[in-house]
């Protein structure tokens, strides 16, 4: 007993170092490029989700994406639809282990010639450089995942004659309930739904298991790999919530519709047993694996839009809009935290456009005041937040990016104060003096605010700064003509002196506007970003 429990021990516990390290050695091997990809080629549903399926497949996790989709919609990289398309594609992805443990770590006794790709990978990693030791430890990760097959085979051999698994009920709806939930506990345990794959295969072809008991496995499996991206949502904001239940709700839904069709697709697979030639046992349940999930692709995929409208139903977003970017949990990724922080400093400078707009409109009410003290708590929040991203290395880009949303949160501190004007002020500015310099400045206000959210001429940052200057060179030109005119009577010397601030106001909010969108939208925010749900679909 002791021997059978330590072999199936310590053939999960290889299996699940080899995936780890695989997982980890891809992912720090390709850098930014798997990242990039999966948000690059997110535009359409249909390219989302096979974005979702390659990614997944490559780096043998769905949870692994799962939790960086989530942090991806967190920081306002991927829309909720695109999310959820991703989450989806890389349900199917995941099939890509069942494929590998049925067609090679089964069917090959692979094991000794892995033991070399163990030791090769470790030598790699120990004596190489660069993302070439993150390679090596991949290779040796893709060799423990086939010793740990290996070791796994040997300790299934003597379950059946320890554990009468095979007799559990199997059929009927008690039966099936029963082998999802061990499939569930099986993944939750393991924390990785390729593993209680693997050992499903495992089992079955070792006749531990019949079939049937084994698709039922396979599909708990399914559910249980939910509870990782659950995990990672728990204090996330409401993005991430939504991500991680609309993961879960395909899973379960998906699930369920496997169940209840189980008979026929046991029926389906014995006939392409019988006519194409599908070999029966670990090669058959691999495709069960991919055939189900398949189905529930088919069934929500075209609906995604919907399916997407109704979560954000189910889970309204409560908390403040300008800061709903600002998710702790992808602080440790530092370009994906500053794309949350540049995404954040966007909303809350377009609201203060709109604010400012708002008062030279005089349409500045009560109520607004609350409006201001939520664009400073905003800029609070921010602050707070840029200051937790991890340091960055001097020269890098992201660091310029850095210090490109420093300068722009000092401007929108100093624009911000421009939203309480004295009285007298905002009365002044009706005067006819001051007519073409407060329409233009609504119009930097209006180009500014399309500017930022992607909606204006190619051209519109230069525009901008063209009228900040044409806003100083006309303070320039009225202000001696104002005060000459005053000390020959021509003015009410108190008058004189509002118009003169009224100008100097006027020109301050021209500059910080301008500045801010240069920060935020110009060549000084210009780094390797990936891109934004903001930006669109991407061709």
């Amino acid at each position: 007993m002791t021997v059978l429990f330590t072999s199936l021990l310590g053939g999960v516990g290889l299996f699940l170092m080899g995936m780890v390290l695989l997982t980890e050695g891809l992912k720090s091997f390709a850098g930014d490029a798997l990242r990039r990809a999966l948000v690059r080629f997110t535009g359409s549903p249909i390219r989302a989700f096979a974005s979702g399926a390659l990614v997944t497949a490559v780096v043998q996790s769905s949870s692994a994406t799962t939790v960086a989709v989530i942090g991806f919609v967190s920081a306002g990289l991927l829309t909720f639809t695109q999310a959820v398309a991703v989450v989806i594609g890389a349900s199917l992805g995941t099939t890509g282990s069942s494929w590998i443990v049925s067609l090679l770590g089964l069917k090959v006794s692979v094991g000794l010639y892995a033991l070399p790709l163990v030791g090769i990978g470790a030598f790699m990693k120990l004596l190489a450089r660069g993302r070439w030791k993150s390679l090596g430890m991949a290779v040796a990760g893709f060799g423990l995942i086939f010793v740990g097959i290996e070791a796994l085979q040997d300790g299934m051999r003597g379950v059946p004659d320890r554990f009468a698994i095979a007799t559990l009920p199997s059929g009927g709806l008690l039966g099936h309930l029963l082998m999802v939930i061990i499939g569930a506990a099986m993944t939750v345990v393991m924390q990785s739904s390729s593993a209680a794959v693997a050992t499903t295969l495992t089992a079955l072809h070792t006749n531990s298991v019949s079939f049937e008991q084994a698709a039922t496995l396979v599909i708990g499996a399914a559910i249980g790999t939910t509870v990782t991206g659950g995990l990672a949502a728990i204090g996330a904001n409401v993005s991430a919530k939504r991500t991680a239940l609309a993961h879960v709700t395909f899973n379960l839904a998906t699930g369920l519709v496997a169940v209840v069709l189980l008979p026929l697709f046991l029926w389906a697979l014995g006939q392409a047993q019988q006519h194409l030639g599908v070999e029966p046992g670990a090669t058959s349940l691999a495709l069960f694996h991919t055939a189900f999930i398949a189905v529930g692709v088919i069934i929500f995929l075209p609906f995604v839009d919907r399916f997407s409208a109704w979560i954000e139903r189910v889970l309204p977003e409560r908390g403040p809009l300008l800061t709903r970017h600002l998710d702790d949990t992808v602080l440790n990724v530092p370009a994906v935290a500053l794309e949350a922080t540049h995404r954040a400093l966007i909303e809350t400078a377009c609201e203060t456009f709109g604010a400012l707009r708002d008062r030279l409109a005089d349409r500045w009410q009560w109520r607004d005041e609350n409006r201001a003290a939520q664009i400073w708590a905003a800029l609070e929040q921010i602050q707070k937040f840029q200051a937790q991203i991890p340091p960055l290395a001097d020269g890098e880009p992201m660091s310029q990016a850095r210090v490109a949303q420093m300068h722009a949160i000092d401007h929108l501190v100093r624009l911000q104060s421009s939203l309480r004007p004295p009285a007298a002020l905002i009365e002044i500015l009706t005067h006819d003096r001051l007519c073409e310099s407060l329409a233009k400045t609504q119009s930097i206000l209006s180009l500014a605010d399309a500017g930022l959210h992607g909606r204006a001429p190619a051209a519109w940052l230069e525009q901008v700064e063209r009228m900040a200057e044409e806003l100083v060179e006309r303070r320039r030109q009225d202000r001696p003509d104002v005060l000459w005119q005053t000390a020959h009577g021509e003015w009410d010397p108190a008058q004189a002196l509002q118009v003169l601030d009224a100008m100097r106001w006027i020109d301050r909010v021209g500059y910080h506007v301008w500045r801010i969108c240069n920060y935020l939208g110009g060549a000084e925010s210009q780094y390797p970003r990936m891109p934004t749900a903001a930006d669109g679909p991407q061709e």
